[in-house]
């Protein structure tokens, strides 16, 4: 894990509203800071994470056992549920037998779909680690999900102190799908990757945040979203202070883990467009949005009885939208803005399947610092009130989710 720059050391004015933080005061326009703050040791930078880490295990522990308790009524098991639900048999099945080597011709079958990081993760652990590979599958994606709640505390931290990155942290563990955080999936490794590239991106660590890029680029499809957002934040930095290696060996790194797998697949299958023919097979291709409005619009204006669970989704891609528009108006480091940008291009611009696009949200947890931050100045006891809000939503629409919802998260 990179290390952490120590936290500037924040005042307030006379009129007692925050000054501007100091890592924003010298932002530099690609994002970086140009310079860097003394590294703290692993134990001091833990300590000031404690209560951010402590809130979203509190947060998740109650998602958990919200979801215990509703399999056991309905005689479902929690572990099966977690760990071989849905996409976590088709990254165990890759763990097991690796990839495909035809196209084929079957809708929503081809293997080729999913990015190898986790897989092999899982498989490399599972080799030295007790147990079965769906249970060291659920190990590492827990796991992962804590290094996630890290990387977005300490870029909350950066940006602006302590007590709103402690609350951004906490809001991220209480997503409305946040319950995949502690499921066979990829979104805690991706967001742990992404979370800390972009901590980097702030704090200067050019190699580092294009190392990390590079292995999100491996993990999910939005992982494009990451290498464009630490490459661009590069480039403007070199476009600042002219030539300098380490932001240009950034920028070329970053994308090199999501270019490398999607030429693997082409050269795996003979064609040059061979991924994009198997996303074409899962009906995944970009559309601009179209289909995103066009089942935006059935659900909340024409379906008179819609389906809870795609309600929900369909607030949360509006709310995502929202949130996007307050960033810019609060003038985020340009690394932020492109990285959640892209993101929601990616997953509002593809059509396909509707309901797993809130899931596929979770790892831009920058969209949530408007939020963090007006919950870290309101009065404490409707701070506590709406973030245990939020955490009972999430794990009861957890549950719901994965027990009566009947398709995959």
């Amino acid at each position: 894990m990179p290390p952490i720059a120590a936290p500037a050391a924040r005042t307030r004015t006379r009129a007692g509203r925050p000054p501007v933080p100091a890592a924003r005061r010298h932002q530099a326009p690609g994002g970086g800071d140009g310079f860097r703050s003394p590294p703290a040791r692993l134990g001091d930078a833990l300590a000031r994470a404690a209560p951010a880490l402590l809130g979203y295990l509190a947060v998740r522990l109650l998602g958990l056992a919200v979801l215990a308790k509703w399999a056991h009524l309905k005689g479902h098991g929690v572990w099966t549920t977690l760990a071989t639900s849905w996409d976590s048999h088709w990254y165990l099945g890759i763990a097991d037998h690796g990839y495909d080597h035809v196209l084929g011709t079957q809708l929503n079958h081809n293997n080729l779909a999913f990015f190898p990081l986790y897989p092999v993760v899982v498989k490399v652990c599972a080799a030295v680690a007790p147990g079965s590979r769906a249970s060291v599958g659920l190990v590492v994606a827990v796991v992962c999900s804590g290094a996630a709640a890290w990387g977005v505390f300490a870029v909350g931290d950066r940006l602006y102190g302590r007590r709103a990155a402690t609350v951004l942290a906490v809001l991220w563990g209480a997503l409305p799908v946040a319950v995949v955080q502690w499921m066979g999936y990829t979104e805690s490794l991706f967001t742990a990757l992404a979370a800390w590239s972009l901590y980097c991106v702030l704090t200067g660590r050019w190699a580092a945040a294009g190392t990390l890029a590079a292995l999100a680029g491996l993990t999910r499809p939005t992982g494009i979203a990451v290498a464009a957002a630490v490459s661009l934040a590069a480039l403007a930095t070199l476009w600042r202070s002219g030539f300098a290696r380490r932001p240009l060996a950034a920028a070329l790194l970053a994308p090199l883990g999501w270019f490398g797998y999607v030429a693997w697949v082409g050269a795996r299958l003979g064609r040059w467009d061979g991924y994009f023919a198997v996303q074409k097979l899962w009906g995944n291709q970009w559309d601009g949005g179209a289909d995103t409005l066009r089942e935006l619009r059935t659900l909340l204006v024409y379906d008179r009885s819609p389906a809870l669970f795609l309600v929900v989704v369909s607030l949360v891609l509006i709310l995502a939208g929202v949130l996007f528009l307050l960033c810019l108006a609060d003038r985020q480091p340009l690394v932020l803005l492109i990285f959640t940008g892209m993101l929601l291009v990616v997953v509002l611009g593809s059509g396909g399947v509707y309901f797993p696009r809130a899931r596929f949200l979770i790892p831009g947890f920058p969209l949530l610092l408007p939020l963090a931050l007006a919950l870290s100045r309101a009065r404490r006891h409707v701070a506590v009130l709406l973030t245990v809000a939020a955490a009972l939503s999430s794990a009861w629409l957890g549950a719901y989710m994965l027990l009566v919802w009947p398709g995959p998260p």
